[in-house]
C-alpha cells in the first residue's frame, strides 16, 4: 500500500485546524475534534493520521478491484 502523502493542516487563532492535500481543503475540525486531532498527530505518522481524518485512507485494493469481471462494465468474456 503506497504510504498517503501531501497532507497538511494549520491550527488556527480559534482553536480550528484545517486539513488539506495537495493544496486542497480537506476538512475542518472544531472543538473537542480539533484537540483529539493535534494530539495524535504529534504522537504518530502525521500523513496517515491526517488521511485517516479527511476519510482518504485507501486500502490498497482500488486497482485490483477495477481488473474484476463484476466491474468491467457488462463485458462477461464470452463468446
Amino acid at each position: 500500500m503506497p504510504r498517503p502523502h501531501g497532507f497538511t493542516y494549520e491550527q488556527r487563532r480559534d482553536g480550528s485546524v484545517v486539513l488539506t492535500h495537495l493544496g486542497r481543503a480537506a476538512g475542518v475540525l472544531r472543538g473537542a475534534r480539533a484537540e483529539k486531532f493535534l494530539a495524535e498527530v504529534e504522537s504518530g505518522d502525521s500523513q496517515l493520521v491526517m488521511a485517516r481524518w479527511t476519510g482518504s485512507y485507501r486500502f490498497g485494493n482500488e486497482r485490483q478491484a477495477g481488473n474484476h469481471p463484476r466491474n468491467q462494465g457488462g463485458r462477461t468474456g464470452r463468446g
